[in-house]
């Protein structure tokens, strides 16, 4: 295995979940975090959710804002509950590009959703740990006795993301504003350069990591070097994601799951429209790498797609299961957050996963099912193949031997983002509930949800069918 740098698990001064950064040396593993304890914590429950289609921008402001997006995918969901959508007490949405005209998307959200003017709602961002953040904190808030139905959701449009203006650009229009005589308004025009004209992309600011400036591909680029992932793997492993999808959809997999969107002029969005089930190796083959050129791995046909999409669940206490007479999909059992060194990001599920099942008391073998969020073809590939690695294992997560291979028949059966796109702040909230769906359906018991998060984050949930 290449040599790169490396995340190390060290201890948090406060000893429960979280693990700090990393170092690019190598470094023993310190203790494992003890196990929490459970006395007093109450079981929570994950009892329906929906999401809406997630749809591929293309180059211009979709038909949906990120609230719009939510508002489409939660009248349905809340129409088909027990309760008054009242009932809830709070309201947690994952958003990263928060728009303008949306502050605290999940406050407008659930009035738009009627749920009443005394409705709490807060928005959380950790880039594509959003949408799942949303869910660990509704479910750390009723495990602890704060609450007993909590609405957990995550809502992006990425093609809404704005064009901004250069820092002298800025600097040349506040120069305009203030001059106060006509000769101080004559050279601020006479500095005028065309280029100032030109905008920055915010979306690809925001996928760049602002303290390595590497691109969230680069770093993809990084791990998939260091544990010889090849092009061809990786280009595989896409097609494979298109074909689950397909066949997901054509099966009615996801009946239930996804909630047709209806724009304003009436355009109707019933399924995921990112899936190409015509995509061969041949295809995939012929697009060029977009970070390393000629030789890199990740290309467009591999790498997640720029989406909007927004997803809900619902989540529930035993006592307003029973209140209610509530049917759970799942029990939410435990989650774990990660962080490391943020140009080997990609590598975050690794450190997470492990540290969840050692707390548990669970092997490899002990998980049914796995949802490893699709960020690139080959960050997926280079956590399978860091779970296998006797070096890494052993200096980085602490093992005495490998963790094992996932077997890819477990791993993200339906599909993931490379198929049917990343909205970053809803694609947390998709897994976690693609996860209860897709083990009810093949009649499993355990399984974890996991991903990456820019900027050298990973998180991962654990549940049981019910």
């Amino acid at each position: 295995m290449a040599e790169t740098p490396k995340p190390s698990r060290r201890r948090s001064p406060r000893g429960t979940q979280s693990r700090r950064a990393t170092t690019p040396t190598r470094k023993a593993a310190a203790p494992r975090t003890p196990a929490r304890t459970e006395a007093g914590a109450r079981p929570v429950y994950l009892v329906d959710g929906a999401r809406t289609p997630f749809l591929r921008a293309r180059g211009k402001p979709g038909p949906f804002t990120p609230v719009d997006l939510a508002v489409q995918c939660g009248r349905p969901l809340l129409a088909r509950q027990p309760f008054a959508a009242e009932d809830f007490e709070l309201v947690i949405l994952g958003c990263v590009n928060v728009i303008a005209d949306e502050m605290n998307p999940a406050r407008v959200a659930a009035l738009r959703l009627g749920m009443g003017e005394a409705m709490r709602a807060f928005t959380v961002q950790i880039n594509c740990g959003s949408g799942m953040q949303s869910i660990d904190t509704g479910f750390r808030l009723i495990e602890g006795g704060e609450a007993d139905l909590i609405l957990a959701g995550g809502a992006e449009a990425l093609s809404h993301a704005p064009l901004v203006l250069s820092n002298t650009a800025a600097s040349w229009f506040g120069r305009m504003a203030t001059a106060k005589s006509a000769w101080e308004r004559a050279a601020a025009v006479g500095a005028f350069r065309p280029g100032m004209a030109k905008p920055v992309v915010g979306l690809e600011r925001g996928l760049t990591d602002p303290l390595t400036d590497l691109g969230m591909g680069q770093t993809a680029e990084i791990i998939g070097h260091a544990f010889g992932i090849t092009r061809e793997a990786a280009d595989s492993y896409a097609l494979e994601s298109h074909q689950r999808l397909a066949r997901a959809q054509g099966e009615g997999f996801l009946k239930g799951e996804v909630i047709a969107s209806v724009t304003r002029e009436g355009r109707l969005y019933d399924q995921d429209d990112g899936v190409r089930p015509d995509s061969s190796m041949e295809k995939l083959a012929k697009l060029t790498p977009v970070f390393e050129k000629p030789y890199g791995r990740v290309t467009p046909g591999n790498s997640s797609q720029i989406t909007d999409g927004a997803s809900w669940v619902v989540l529930a206490s035993e006592e307003a299961v029973k209140k209610h007479k509530l049917k759970p999909m799942a029990r939410i059992v435990d989650s774990e957050w990660a962080a490391l060194d943020p140009s080997v990001m990609g590598l975050g599920p690794t450190l997470c996963c492990t540290a969840l099942t050692e707390r548990r008391g669970l092997k490899r073998s002990d998980i049914d099912l796995w949802e490893l969020n699709e960020a690139f073809a080959a960050q997926v590939l280079a956590c399978l193949a860091a779970w296998e690695d006797d070096e890494y294992c052993r200096d980085v997560l602490g093992l005495q031997e490998p963790y094992g291979a996932i077997s890819r028949d477990r791993l993200n059966v339906d599909g993931g983002a490379i198929s049917l796109g990343h909205p970053v702040g809803s694609s947390g909230n998709r897994i976690v509930l693609h996860l209860a769906n897709a083990m009810r359906r093949l009649g499993l018991k355990r399984g974890i949800a996991t991903e990456c998060i820019g900027g050298g984050q990973g998180g991962a949930m654990l549940l049981e069918v019910v």
